[in-house]
């Protein structure tokens, strides 16, 4: 039987770097995009046998996929189909920036075989896109989204972003009620987080962002106005209509393993971690060969392995399951984890039930705490 395996390619392109990026990612010309595209094929060629595995979802995030010609996304997936073995049920997903994908590249999409898009809203509001620095309004995101639904895409994941500068509970909940009115299968709402070395960051002191209590009503509100549309929250940040959790995702957080293409971008494959070289010149010097390209490569312990059992389970509504931590450590979960269980327990953030152990909605609110004490 072939072992599951998900792969990720990293378009580190965009038309401007938002205010609150921290990502791996930038303006280029197009000399400079050929050049890496023409780098990332020849990685798919190099980077050795995966035969014995089969690819459960592909994702194309960055920067911006969509900056790049439509015709270039089709020759990477035929580059992938050569060598990769592809489940027929493959979920495939393309990151799309409202203004940068046009019906041409849809189109190339469907071709090619990308069946889920994923579009950069993170705001209904003109005003609070324009602060993010964002290069879209509300507007262009509608078109492209109506565009993207002509062109036969049942299967969408609009992000969004709460806790903004000069947002408030009432602008939050219309953003919400506005995607909805669109009807995407899949939506993720995500809390702003100021990074170090973003223009935000160095402005924050004079961001106006929401107060703490306004942006803890923000989270519990886009549970319940989500769920009372139809949503079920599976993940912290994460709603989905019954059948359009997505795949990739979940794949990394009951730790299937993956191989990450492209600058920067990281890989676990048979409980070893290692990522790719992050500059651009040595990435296009060694894409052809991965003993050279790959970095900090990590052999996981038993320790590292059950850490992230649990800090990437609680991640989701279901939580993890008992039965699982024992066969894969071969130990009970209460030998290693008891103490902390029952402290969070009995405090009303842990539920234990058939088996399973999951945060609670008050739980969830402090999730950030209860994870960081899965740290052995």
């Amino acid at each position: 039987m072939k072992r599951e395996l998900e792969l990720y390619l990293h378009i580190p392109f965009c038309v401007k770097k938002c205010a609150y990026c921290d990502f791996l990612s930038g303006p280029a010309d197009e000399k400079q995009k050929r050049a890496y595209f023409d780098g990332l094929i020849g990685e798919i060629r190099g980077c050795g046998d995966f035969s014995e595995y089969v690819v459960k979802s592909i994702f194309f995030g960055g920067g911006t996929p969509s900056v790049v010609p439509g015709q270039w996304i089709e020759r990477v997936m035929l580059e992938i189909g050569e060598h990769f073995c592809l489940a027929p049920e493959a979920e495939i997903t393309i990151e799309v920036n409202p203004g940068t994908a046009d019906r041409e590249k849809l189109e190339c999409y469907g071709r090619a075989g990308i069946n889920r898009i994923s579009f950069g809203c993170q705001s209904a509001d003109n005003r609070e896109l324009k602060r993010l620095g964002r290069i879209h309004t509300w507007e262009e995101f509608s078109a492209g989204y109506e565009l993207a639904r002509d062109c036969g895409f049942r299967n969408i994941n609009v992000d969004l972003m709460s806790g903004l500068p000069g947002q408030n509970l009432a602008s939050w909940e219309n953003t919400l009620k506005k995607v909805i009115e669109c009807s995407p299968e899949h939506i993720s709402a995500y809390s702003l987080i100021l990074e170090e070395g973003t223009p935000f960051y160095d402005m924050k002191d004079q961001l106006k962002l929401p107060e703490e209590e306004e942006e803890r009503l923000m989270y519990e509100r886009t549970a319940e106005i989500l769920h009372d549309s139809g949503y079920d929250q599976y993940e912290i940040s994460n709603y989905a209509r019954p059948g359009f959790a997505c795949e990739h995702n979940v794949g990394y957080w009951i730790g299937r393993e993956y191989l990450g293409l492209g600058l920067g971008s990281s890989s676990l494959i048979r409980n070893c971690r290692f990522h790719n070289r992050d500059q651009m010149g040595e990435y296009l010097k060694y894409c052809e060969n991965p003993g050279m390209l790959r970095c900090e490569v990590q052999e996981l312990s038993v320790k590292d392995r059950m850490e992230e059992f649990m800090i990437l389970g609680l991640r989701m509504t279901e939580g993890v399951s008992e039965t699982q931590f024992e066969k894969l450590f071969h130990t009970g979960i209460d030998r290693i984890y008891g103490k902390v269980l029952e402290k969070y327990g009995t405090a009303g953030f842990l539920e234990r039930e058939r088996g399973r152990i999951y945060l609670t909605r008050e739980g969830i609110s402090v999730s950030n705490v209860i994870l960081s004490e899965m740290l052995l």
